[in-house]
């Protein structure tokens, strides 16, 4: 039998246990796959690597089914799109901050956590070690957006800034939104 002490210690212990958020990195890189859904129900899937630094600074290098690199500081995008040769720089309102999103999250479910981010609610997936294994939100075009990781690597520290640039061939047209 149980004492009032040690039902205590097991209370506070599993509270901890629950508590406890996602493992946030101070970098990681990993495979992707993105899939998008629009209103109408049609599909569009990607996949490629994604490199994240620094709490703001992501780089997505699609490979499928176009090759497009996507880098943002949280303040600027910039679209390198290999296949049309074409560069995009936008200045941004609402920076997609991965690192602020995860330390919003709140547990929902075993490995379920929910984030309210800048008007945006985000549905994050971990896996047994807390680590980020998957995303889901509605973008601003009513698109339902999943994004899941495979082969992430957490790392300490910084990624060096040229990793987290997009190659910016001069030949290219360049676009300033």
């Amino acid at each position: 039998m149980l004492n009032l002490r040690q039902v205590l210690l097991i209370l506070i212990l599993s509270i901890s246990v629950f508590a406890e958020g996602i493992d946030t990195p101070e970098n990681f890189q990993a495979d992707f796959t993105q899939m998008i859904t629009n209103p109408k129900k049609k599909v569009i899937h990607y996949s490629g690597k994604v490199y994240f630094s620094e709490g703001s600074k992501l780089k997505w290098e699609y490979t499928k089914p176009t090759k497009k690199e996507v880098c943002t500081n949280g303040f600027e995008l910039l679209v390198v799109d290999h296949d049309l040769e074409q560069i995009s720089q936008y200045n941004i309102s609402k920076g997609f901050d991965l690192g602020k999103i995860l330390k919003k999250a709140k547990l929902h479910s075993k490995n379920i956590y929910v984030a309210e981010y800048e008007g945006k609610q985000y549905t994050l997936q971990v896996d047994k070690k807390h680590r980020l294994e998957a995303v889901a939100y509605f973008d601003d075009l009513d698109n339902k957006v999943q994004i899941a990781f495979r082969h992430i690597k957490y790392g300490k520290g910084k990624l060096s800034s040229k990793k987290m640039q997009c190659r910016k061939p001069k030949a290219y047209d360049f676009i300033k939104g």
